[in-house]
């Protein structure tokens, strides 16, 4: 669908579904990805996300791609896995095919995942049995991943509705009806309901990148996060030589890409030695199937010494546990509170969408984007700077409109940057 298409099509209410799926689909691969004519993708999606599939391969060969692969996973064979296969399963990952699509990415081949497998799937798992699948997953993933986090490739995330993750969003509904709202929910955050979607999101993109300029221009040591309750009192260095980026980036093989879709972010690497204080989610976190909620932790030195949770704590300790770098942070994200994300008032029970409604860390791997020259720089460097290295990366959510947050200079002296979740 070409943008004059776009211009002089009806208004979006009076588009049809698969219309608007096309809208997506569009948008993913234009915009997320920036494809290139001749560049193959690997594609991987839920099996309930098959129509978005399709539309994305179709997009996707107009585009000129060599190739589309696609591999679909599928809820109910997960959950047969962890009820019925043996012990040692669960230390193993298929190398081999990990190994494989590394291999696709360092022969150019660009990265696009669907989110939509269903949030709470593992709830009632074994959590030992989910930590240890995490970590063989994690390890074997690692050679692709490593290619990722430093922007090697162009790749994004878009999310398609599926029925369990409909149920969850929306429980009061009939499954039809919730996955109906929950197909427009997505649509409205994925910007797709202007005139002309793909120049909407160079617009938003362009504005993210102002903020982004603004917030290198300060060139802040540290962030100063605090709530009105006093729940949160977190300082959080940044990295020497931390690069903010958001709205889009040019990857490492010269391709712009949006790598979220959506984005409402401003992010940057902290320094995995200097976060200090208190912090407590002020959204659940879904991990792996596994919902995690009322996370609260204390830093020392960037470590995290002490974590807590009413729900999915077991599983959060074992998070934490993965490796040295599982208990310090990777990434310090900014976003306002009211982001149209967060103004739906919708917890979509996805980090996806939910780490664009409110500022937030990740635990984990940092990107080495974040860092001026970082791309070009081995892990030993890299570290000497303050860049967290780990075998997993996972967004929580801290912000709200009850969060103040201040940028912290080298000499001490201070500014206010957010107040009650809003830029000053």
């Amino acid at each position: 669908m070409s943008a004059s298409a776009v211009v002089s099509a009806p208004s979006f209410v009076s588009l049809s579904f698969d219309e608007k799926l096309d809208r997506l689909a569009e948008v993913a691969v234009r915009v997320g990805l920036g494809l290139r004519a001749g560049q193959e993708l690997v594609l991987t999606a839920p099996s309930d996300a098959l129509p978005l599939v399709r539309r994305i391969t179709d997009h996707a060969y107009r585009a000129g791609a060599l190739l589309v692969t696609t591999f679909l996973s599928d809820d109910a064979c997960v959950l047969s896995r962890f009820e019925h296969a043996p012990d040692a399963s669960f230390d193993y990952a298929p190398v081999w095919l990990q190994d494989a699509i590394a291999s696709a990415f360092k022969s150019g081949a660009a990265r696009m995942a669907i989110a939509g497998t269903n949030p709470a799937l593992l709830g009632g798992q074994d959590p030992m049995k989910v930590a240890r699948a995490n970590v063989a997953a994690s390890k074997a993933s690692k050679p692709a991943m490593d290619l990722i986090t430093r922007h090697e490739i162009n790749w994004t995330i878009v999310a398609a509705a599926t029925p369990e993750w409909a149920k969850l969003v929306f429980p009061e509904e009939p499954v039809d009806q919730a996955v109906a709202k929950l197909w427009e929910a997505i649509f409205a955050a994925s910007r797709i309901t202007g005139e002309d979607p793909v120049a909407d999101w160079l617009a938003h993109g362009a504005r993210l990148k102002q903020r982004v300029d603004m917030l290198n221009a300060k060139r802040f040591a540290a962030l100063h996060f605090k709530s009105v309750d006093g729940s949160t009192d977190l300082k959080v260095g940044l990295a020497d030589q931390h690069l903010w980026a958001g709205g889009g980036t040019t990857a490492g093989n010269g391709v712009y890409c949006q790598p979220n879709i959506p984005t409402e972010e401003c992010f940057t690497t902290p320094h995995k030695n200097h976060v200090d204080g208190v912090v407590r989610a002020s959204k659940p976190l879904s991990h792996q199937g596994t919902l995690i909620e009322n996370i609260r932790c204390r830093f020392e030195a960037g470590k995290i010494v002490e974590a807590t949770a009413t729900a999915g704590e077991d599983v959060l300790n074992r998070l934490i546990s993965t490796d040295d770098g599982a208990r310090r942070l990777g990434e310090v994200a900014l976003v306002p509170a009211s982001s149209p994300i967060s103004a739906t008032g919708i917890l979509f029970w996805s980090t996806l969408f939910d780490e664009n409604a409110a500022s937030h860390i990740a635990l984990g791997q940092a990107y080495s984007t974040c860092l001026i020259g970082g791309e070009k720089m081995e892990d030993k460097a890299l570290a000497a700077l303050g860049a967290n290295s780990s075998l997993i990366h996972v967004d929580w959510m801290i912000g709200s409109a009850a969060m103040d947050v201040d940028g912290i200079a080298a000499n001490g002296a201070t500014e206010p940057l957010m107040r009650a979740g809003e830029w000053v």
